[in-house]
């Protein structure tokens, strides 16, 4: 082998060494991320000597330790604990009442922020100086967690109380899709208007929810986000508790924002199995290989179509990630669906998921899933222009 030759050789070796270099790099930064909650030393001193509350749920850990037994342990003066959906321990089933109770553990007053309270009280902050929200989002608008954060926001704001985030990673926060939600369809499963797969963290929301005036009234609250460290929007975050009961896991969240439209249908979407939000499933026999059938389950009492076997697909081999939010499930049920029944079972429900009335129009009338998708773009455009002003992480 010549002098070239040996060049050309031990060129390509470095390149290759280079390239697996910063392979190792990425993966070590991923492995190396550090969430809000984790950040001691940046809000310890914030609440020193004040009175607090926490919004926390089971995703609220500090190396698999509990925040609220941490900061007791720190001796932070908490008062009570606010519990989103899912309640304190994230084991209640969608939409199932939680009562105010106490933590048999820490003593600590739990109060439900879930049901007729969703927002808390003048008379529930009398003994709090700040508010610390520390739960994990899936980045998806109808994912209740971030309308409880709204309301959070919007009482501190009422009542002069600091807010502090402590931020987590988004699992979907590597694109964004879906129609901006009308202010029409404003709910508790849409309470601001944005996309469906929004492309934030909670911190970054929080912000926005902030600068953009979105609080009633136009108020702005006492705001402090605790960002998360060596994160970024690409990086492939994989949760290490489920965020809910039927999110069990990594790929049930990235199907989420596609397979949650099948919750007002004749349609189930796996609860009452293992498989929830990775598989779908009716009735009809031609909708599908796939056989499951939904049963009474904790986190799951009274599934749809419980009992009831189901002909449909198996989405856990799908790759998600790369997939994103599609219509293309939706709309071919839909298509195949036996019209002597009922497809859609809630509409209302269906258009405050979906944010407007005009996709379900849509879907009537017989339009595929990409031209669907294509009439949402330019309200998409605008929002990502927004979203550039509230970014703390990088895309």
């Amino acid at each position: 082998m010549n002098t070239i030759q040996n060049i050309k050789c031990w060129s390509i070796i470095f390149l290759f060494a280079l390239q697996s270099c910063n392979l190792d790099a990425q993966q070590v930064k991923s492995s190396e991320l550090i969430v809000g909650a984790e950040r001691l030393d940046e809000y310890l001193p914030l609440i020193k000597g004040k009175s607090v509350a926490l919004v926390v749920n089971q995703s609220s850990l500090v190396n698999d330790r509990h925040l609220v037994d941490i900061l007791l342990e720190k001796g932070v003066d908490v008062k009570k604990v606010f519990a989103p959906e899912h309640g304190f321990r994230g084991e209640a089933s969608a939409g199932e009442k939680i009562n105010d109770q106490v933590d048999q553990k820490t003593g600590l007053p739990i109060t439900s922020l879930y049901g007729k309270n969703k927002k808390p009280s003048a008379s529930q902050l009398t003994d709090v100086d700040v508010v610390i929200f520390d739960i994990q989002d899936v980045g998806v608008r109808f994912y209740t967690y971030i309308s409880t954060m709204y309301y959070i926001m919007q009482s501190c704001a009422e009542n002069s109380k600091q807010v502090i985030i402590l931020d987590r990673p988004n699992p979907n926060g590597h694109y964004v899709a879906g129609p901006v939600l009308e202010e029409k369809y404003t709910s508790f499963v849409g309470i601001i208007p944005i996309p469906v797969v929004h492309g934030c963290t909670v911190g970054e929301l929080a912000e926005m929810i902030n600068g953009e005036g979105w609080l009633k009234d136009g108020l702005k609250a006492d705001l402090k986000v605790i960002p998360c460290e060596n994160y970024t929007h690409k990086i492939s975050y994989d949760l290490p508790v489920k965020p809910s009961p039927n999110l069990p896991n990594r790929q049930s969240i990235l199907l989420y924002p596609s397979i949650c439209f099948f919750e007002p249908t004749n349609v189930s979407v796996g609860r009452g199995t293992d498989t929830q939000f990775q598989v779908i499933g009716t009735p009809q026999k031609n909708m599908g290989d796939y056989v499951f059938t939904p049963e009474d389950k904790p986190g799951a009492i009274n599934p749809p179509l419980e009992g009831k076997t189901c002909f449909g697909l198996d989405l856990r081999t799908v790759d998600a990630y790369k997939q994103e939010l599609t219509l293309s499930y939706l709309v071919n049920f839909y298509g195949k669906f036996d019209k002597s029944n009922v497809f859609f079972t809630n509409e209302k429900f269906f258009n405050l998921l979906m944010g407007n009335d005009w996709v379900l129009d849509e879907i009537k009338a017989g339009k595929s899933a990409n031209e669907i998708e294509s009439m949402w773009q330019l309200g998409l455009e605008d929002y990502k222009e927004l979203r550039k002003g509230y970014l703390i992480y990088s895309l």
